[in-house]
């Protein structure tokens, strides 16, 4: 019989310390460059960099610091993200890119949850992100709701029209409950497109955020610095990050997380054990999409526009993407895969016209050498401290 496996508690937080303060400076660095090839000298020495780390097995300690001191490392992370958002405090373009990081991500995790944690497949995520954008669009220009309500709205929205979809989907499995989903995302495109309402193909202006009062589209004038407006979406989009996240890992270290796993991995052994799957299916499905909505009201905002092209099946398939590069069911990793995804091609203005071949290359690449994803989901623990 082989030995048990020591205590998780036993990592140390540093290995998981060095690794967040190295990614943050890489990411800093890779945002401040400007020219095309300093920009691929860097992406080049990144990647070199996480691959001699992997030769001389530095990830193994990283991973088991993360398992063993999540909730302080998280904090770290927090920390990070308002250093990289102070250090552009001036740059437009780079906040907005970081935002659409971080608002990405909260739309993979609902994603995350009805993929990874209940196996119901979604690839309409960017419709339902476009019912929060525009919900948002609507309800500034023809209503005086609060717009912190207009976010949750605009969840609530894609949740309840995505619920037009529980009855054919829990009816059907594997790749015909995935063709339902894609169904509904090429006509949600084509009602948009048809519907001179909600603005047709040319879309719709959107006012930006306003709480108490304050302006979320003027500069922020702190005496003699001035930070950019985008700094107040940051500051929304990143508490909205953080809320998602420990919703989510909530959601999996609880028993209704635990049951969703025994939904994904043997529906017919859950149900000898007296679960409801059909309840956990609408549950999660329900609660992802609200997520999704949610992001998708306040990308609106952020964006001041909304298109039928900004919400295509091509981009629900961009969203499937970060989640299989990340890996199913570990928000860390949907983190990575996003600015992987996002940044890149951003950076990257030569593959631009390309991004769409760079995605498919990537999903392609990532099923044949590594099917689990840059950062597999670890085994569930159920006690702390207890191996896995």
């Amino acid at each position: 019989m082989s030995a048990p496996s020591p205590p998780v508690k036993s990592a140390s937080l540093v290995p998981g310390l060095i690794a967040l303060t190295a990614a943050t400076a890489y990411l800093i660095l890779l945002l401040a460059v400007e020219k095309q090839t300093v920009v691929l000298t860097v992406i080049a020495g990144g990647i070199v960099a996480v691959l001699l780390a992997a030769w001389l097995r530095l990830l193994a300690p990283v991973s088991q610091s993360f398992a063993a001191h999540e909730d302080g490392l998280g904090v770290f992370a927090i920390l990070a993200a308002v250093v990289l958002g102070l250090y552009f405090h001036e740059d437009h373009f780079v906040l907005l890119l970081v935002i659409t990081v971080m608002l990405t991500t909260v739309a993979t995790l609902g994603l995350n949850i009805q993929f990874g944690y209940a196996g119901v497949v979604n690839f309409a995520g960017a419709s339902f992100f476009g019912i929060g954008a525009y919900t948002s669009a609507m309800l500034n220009a023809h209503t005086a709701i609060p717009h912190l309500i207009v976010l949750v709205i605009g969840g609530a929205l894609a949740a309840l029209i995505g619920s037009l979809l529980l009855l054919p989907v829990l009816r059907t499995r594997g790749h015909y409950a995935a063709v339902v989903t894609i169904a509904f995302a090429l006509l949600f495109k084509t009602f948009l497109e048809v519907n001179d309402v909600l603005g047709g193909p040319q879309g719709l202006q959107v006012r930006g955020m306003k709480i108490l009062g304050w302006s979320f589209n003027d500069n922020i004038e702190l005496g003699w610095i001035t930070l950019s407006f985008y700094m107040n979406y940051f500051v929304v989009a990143l508490l909205l990050l953080v809320i998602a996240f420990i919703l989510v890992r909530r959601l999996e270290r609880s028993w209704i997380g635990l049951n969703l796993d025994a939904i994904r991995l043997d529906e017919v052994a859950a149900r000898c054990f007296g679960l409801d799957i059909a309840r956990w299916q609408i549950t999660a499905f329900l609660l992802g999409n609200f997520l999704i909505g949610i992001a998708g009201a306040l990308f609106g905002m952020v964006g001041s526009f909304v298109a039928p092209n900004n919400y295509t099946f091509a981009d629900s398939l961009i969203l499937v993407s970060i989640l299989l590069l990340g890996g199913i069911g570990n928000p860390w990793g949907l983190i990575v895969a996003t600015i992987i995804v996002i940044v890149v091609p951003e950076k990257l203005q030569t593959i631009q016209e390309y991004r769409f071949l760079l995605y498919a290359a990537l999903v392609i690449a990532v099923l044949r050498f590594r099917p689990q994803g840059l950062l597999p989901r670890p085994v569930r623990r159920y006690f702390s401290g207890s191996p896995r």
